[in-house]
């Protein structure tokens, strides 16, 4: 191994011991499963806001993002952009307190167990629903952060994937199974400093490089379409033609993702202050908006840079989802500090996508320990003994993943598209509905979940499939997010009114966050 690696090596390393430390301190905090999951709802308003982001963006920001305005220019990264900060926002401005003062007033620690008190479920099928759609949208979502991992090590120090994935896993199982909800949250608030301490950097060496922003913009400036907003574009193709209304609307339709997140979602109801939650809202908004506005100029100095032959020439968005790997690689080579810099870099895409696959872990373990093994099977344990089930599930899920990320030619971004479409449809409405319609019932949230959840397969792989290149091949998310709340309304009011107290249980939530 050449001596830039292992200076890389030595910082990643260090980024890594860190991240274990911080389990280990944090494993003492750890008193029931209400600590374990949710922190004992303890959280500050900037760990909560940049947690909840760091969690959300994963690698698709340091690679995802960059790679898109790369290759098709500026319409479908901006169009991405602006769904995902408007997501982000109306998010943390309508959903983040209301459903902090809800659970905390029905005392639910887990999105399913909200839902279940939320309607009066005393059968527990909406949890069992629920956290079957958590598991089976989350473990191939935590399956594809621990491939991203396996992929970035393997590349980078030509070991085996297997191995480098493994590796990463472990590390990301050992902090969460020590350190909780606490620990994941801590972790990725410095994972979202090292992301952005990435961004910046790359963004700095790119515009010095190329001797300015005015040489970057001077390079695509002139291909038809590629600063356009209503034009497609592609490098290898070039212009082609109009990003109509129904592109645009399919794009934006990423946004409604963010109100079913269980992830995300944790964050609003484990701070410990609701009145900061205004705090938290500004500071996740800002950043959100900054770092995606970065990436995607990233992706034009990456152009520039394909264009000048400092890093390879991509064939597809695909590969260039590499462009800050190269980046950091050939800042690496030149020199001891150099390297430690470009450590730093690949630190930061690592952090990326153990912010979300920790997250991912906790809330897929919370929904067979709490919700199905508990909750809906029964079975009474003891603080501790929960707390110890509440590990074992963490292990026993990261195993499967581990299974399902052992072939390195899956696609990790189509596997993140798809799980985001999920939750998206098969939740967000029913946050949505369940927090501001008081009309709304069990069989209503029931035909929801099942319509949205079962919508997301059948555009995906039946009508997208069946329609490709036509007005129908939109992103699935949209048509499932619209049926999802169809069903909703229509069912609720062909069944039984909710009962009394679960109506005035909602009317004290309504006048407790409007007095506020």
């Amino acid at each position: 191994m050449s001596t830039t690696n292992i200076v890389i090596l030595i910082t990643i390393g260090l980024y890594l011991l860190m991240m274990i430390i911080i389990g280990g301190v944090f494993s003492k905090k750890n008193k029931n499963t209400d600590d374990f999951y949710l922190g004992g709802r303890k959280l500050g308003p900037i760990v909560t806001a940049m947690s909840a982001e760091a969690s959300d963006m994963s690698s698709w920001l340091l690679m995802g993002l960059p790679a898109v305005a790369l290759m098709t220019g500026i319409p479908e990264a901006f169009w991405t952009a602006i769904g995902l900060a408007a997501g982000t926002y109306l998010n943390w401005l309508f959903v983040a307190k209301r459903l902090r003062v809800y659970t905390s007033k029905v005392e639910a620690v887990t999105l399913p167990d909200f839902f279940s008190k939320r309607f009066g479920d005393q059968h527990h099928i909406i949890t069992l629903v629920a956290a079957l759609f958590i598991v089976i949208f989350f473990v191939p979502y935590t399956a594809s952060g621990f491939a991203a991992c396996g992929k970035l090590f393997s590349s980078l120090f030509d070991v085996s994937y297997t191995y480098a994935m493994i590796a990463s896993a472990c590390v990301i199982v050992l902090y969460c199974t020590l350190g909780g909800f606490l620990a994941a949250s801590t972790t990725d608030f410095i994972q979202s400093i090292i992301m952005t301490v990435a961004l910046l950097v790359v963004l700095g060496v790119g515009e010095a490089v190329l001797g300015g922003f005015g040489n970057v913009f001077d390079n695509v400036k002139n291909m038809d379409g590629y600063m356009d907003v209503f034009k497609g574009f592609s490098v290898e193709k070039g212009s082609i033609g109009s990003y109509g209304a129904l592109p645009v609307a399919s794009t934006l339709a990423w946004g409604l993702g963010y109100f079913g997140m269980p992830h995300i979602l944790l964050r609003f109801m484990a701070i410990e202050d609701k009145k900061k939650l205004k705090l938290s809202r500004r500071i996740a908004s800002i950043w959100v908006v900054i770092s995606m506005a970065i990436a995607v100029v990233i992706g034009f100095v990456g152009y520039s840079l394909m264009k000048n032959g400092i890093v390879p020439a991509y064939a597809d968005a695909s590969a260039a989802e590499t462009i800050i790997v190269d980046v950091a690689k050939w800042i690496a080579s030149h020199g001891y500090i150099a390297a430690f810099v470009g450590g730093v870099i690949l630190a930061g895409i690592l952090a990326s996508t153990m912010s979300t696959a920790d997250s991912q872990l906790l809330a897929a373990a919370s929904s067979v320990s709490q919700n199905l093994v508990q909750e809906t099977f029964g079975m009474k344990l003891s603080e501790k003994k929960g707390v110890w089930l509440a590990r074992i599930c963490v292990i026993v899920i990261s195993i499967v993943a581990v299974f399902l990320a052992l072939d390195p030619s899956s696609s990790v971004f189509r596997i993140v598209s798809f799980a985001w479409a999920g939750f998206g449809a098969v939740f967000g409405p029913l946050v949505l509905f369940g927090l501001f319609w008081k009309r709304t019932n069990m069989w209503g949230a029931l035909a929801g979940m099942l319509s949205g959840g079962t919508m997301i397969f059948v555009w995906k792989f039946a009508v997208r499939k069946a329609c490709a290149g036509t007005w129908l091949d939109i992103y699935e998310l949209l048509p499932a997010f619209i049926i999802a709340c169809i069903f909703i309304v229509v069912v609720s009011l062909l069944t039984k009114k909710p009962g009394e107290e679960i109506v005035k249980t909602f009317d004290d939530v309504k006048a407790e966050c409007a007095a506020e």
